[in-house]
């Protein structure tokens, strides 16, 4: 995992030299070009837990609502789950085209959480080539549930968790989109002497485009092995995007019931085998709201 890192960042630290030769040269035959920067590699700024390429535009405020309902194996007892959800509330916000922040608060555990996202690589065509887009998040979680033993000495600190994260990805074409997600989640406190505080995963996110308003989105994220207890299993995700004017619909089946990178990284019990044993139905709802216009010269 840590050479994959020390890979990735080499990669992205050189790979712009080799478009800059290409650059000096058109300027010395003068031809002009602008910079058709690729949007829409994902429909909205996560594939379905995991963040994806894309960012919440200047000016723009995103209010979603995310449902993980119980899991499908208890039947007609509570509907297949639909008797009981994890809820999370959240706004993100655009301070550049480049540059969001959010919040949220989930029921699961009750956390609170926040991040920052800066993408700092933006796959174009034209004056500047990038073949990819590059961005970086951090995150914070903490976890207000009323301690398990208040007689004994309990800290804040250990309420906390924090996520680093790199995302790399590719459109590469109008139909199919690429990203990985190199991963690192802290958490102040674990359950047993057996976890690692810091736990490494890679995250992968796709999206196969079916038509104007219809995708299919598929992440998947794989666990360092011998960092977390033997019940915590890789997250699988599997979903369908549905595009509705100012809505985005993400309807999906995945093993995990919490919706933020600590949970769903490093936290994640169900399992995708015949029994369907803890896979939960749940949707995610987007709706934009355009606080601040972009002034035009």
């Amino acid at each position: 995992m840590r050479i994959f890192f020390l890979i990735t960042i080499f990669f992205i630290t050189t790979l712009p030299l080799s478009f800059c030769q290409e650059e000096d040269l058109l300027s010395l035959l003068g031809e002009e070009k602008t910079t058709d920067y690729t949007n829409a590699s994902f429909k909205t700024n996560r594939v379905i837990n995991l963040h994806s390429l894309e960012s919440t535009a200047y000016g723009v405020l995103d209010f979603k609502i995310n449902h993980r309902f119980n899991p499908l194996n208890n039947g007609f007892y509570d509907l297949f789950g639909l008797d009981g959800a994890n809820i999370r509330f959240g706004l993100d916000y655009g301070l550049s085209d480049v540059m969001t922040i959010g919040v949220g608060r989930s029921s699961f555990e009750k956390t609170y959480d926040s991040f920052f996202k800066y993408k700092f690589l933006r796959q174009s065509t034209g004056k500047r080539n990038m073949p990819i887009t590059a961005a970086v998040l951090f995150s914070s979680a903490i976890n207000t549930l009323r301690w398990s033993n208040p007689d004994r000495i309990n800290y804040f600190s250990s309420r906390l968790a924090y996520t680093s994260q790199l995302i790399i990805g590719r459109k590469f074409n109008e139909s199919f989109s690429l990203q990985l997600s190199p991963t690192m989640v802290h958490r102040n406190l674990v359950s047993t002497n057996i976890e690692k505080n810091d736990v490494y995963a890679l995250g992968i996110g796709t999206r196969m485009k079916i038509n104007k308003r219809v995708a299919v989105n598929c992440e998947y994220v794989y666990l360092k092995p011998n960092q977390v207890s033997n019940n915590i299993k890789n997250s699988l995700s599997l979903g369908l995007d549905i595009e509705t004017g100012g809505h985005v619909f993400q309807l999906h089946f995945s093993n995990s019931r919490s919706m933020i990178e600590k949970g769903f990284i490093a936290e994640t019990t169900g399992s995708w085998n015949t029994s369907l044993d803890g896979i939960h139905f749940g949707f995610n709802i987007s709706r934009v709201f355009t606080l601040k216009s972009k002034k035009v010269d």
